[in-house]
């Protein structure tokens, strides 16, 4: 019994390794070693924010929490109203540049839908990944509607949904995307109504967009989402999975939905996502 249980033991190792393997081999060079949970699925947090704290910061609670970060910043025109927005080269480039060097991915979360005309491409390659969600909304008159915001009017369930859904089309057609994140998130008045509203139907519309421009979708640790129906669909559709916690100092890095759901679905180190290779990037492969 002692040595069949070694036996399973070692040949479980040896398939985790070669999942590892085959994972790192599709991706681009790791800015350092990448921690490994169970499964040997890669501890990533790809959505990491520096709102009030510095990299310095970022990097003590990394490495106390065993994860590596990707860090993102806004990055559009300044219609788009945060602290900080990156809007043209020498924006971003000092932004990568602030990064380099560290032990982390460097993103940007992508805002609107008119942000690759404020950089160049090659500027855009220098990147590791974009990202973005569906959560700024375009109104009947076409503003800017956040979505997260008290006071939006957006209209009856069916008819924002049926919208909403098309803006997620849209979004992943016609932007050059890494990353889909904060999939499936629902503006409040509607949030109780999740199940009722995200039906099998819209999600396979999302997912197989996803699927058709190899965009991976988060598993969001910060809103829990997606919920498991639509993580199944999107695991039986072939798409890859990235964790991420949305967070600010001291949040980033908090994982326990992701690694929840990566448990439940049998996630192996394949279906996750990693940053492309230099020629295999979205801004390269779409623009």
């Amino acid at each position: 019994m002692s040595d069949s249980l070694t036996r399973r033991g070692f040949l479980g190792g040896m398939a985790a390794t070669a999942g590892a393997l085959s994972l790192l081999s599709e991706a681009g060079a790791a800015p350092g070693p990448i921690p490994e949970g169970e499964n040997g699925l890669p501890l990533l947090d790809l959505h990491v924010h520096l709102d009030n704290s510095t990299i310095d910061k970022a990097l003590e609670i990394a490495k106390e929490r065993g994860v590596m970060f990707g860090i993102v910043e806004h990055a559009g025109t300044k219609e788009n109203k945060y602290p900080t927005v990156l809007s043209n080269d020498d924006e971003l480039g000092r932004y990568i540049e602030m990064l380099e060097g560290k032990p982390v991915y460097k993103g940007v979360q992508a805002e609107w839908t008119d942000w690759m005309g404020c950089f160049s491409k090659p500027m855009l390659a220098r990147l590791d990944y974009v990202m973005t969600d569906a959560m700024t909304f375009p109104a009947p008159d076409g503003h800017r509607m956040k979505l997260w915001e008290k006071g939006s009017d957006i209209g009856d369930p069916k008819d924002f949904m049926d919208r909403f859904v098309d803006w997620h089309i849209a979004i992943m057609t016609n932007e050059p995307l890494d990353m889909l994140v904060n999939v499936s998130w629902l503006p409040e008045p509607f949030a109780q109504d999740f199940d009722a509203l995200w039906t099998e139907a819209r999600m396979a519309k999302v997912i197989e967009t996803a699927v058709k421009y190899e965009i991976a979708i988060e598993i969001s640790s910060s809103f829990k989402l997606p919920k498991l129906p639509f993580l199944k669909m999107a695991k039986a559709a072939g798409l890859k999975f990235a964790f991420g916690s949305n967070g600010r100092y001291p949040y980033m890095g908090k994982l326990d939905y992701s690694l929840e759901m990566a448990k439940e679905l049998g996630l192996k180190p394949p279906d996750m996502f990693l940053p492309a290779p230099e020629g295999r990037k979205a801004v390269q492969r779409r623009t």
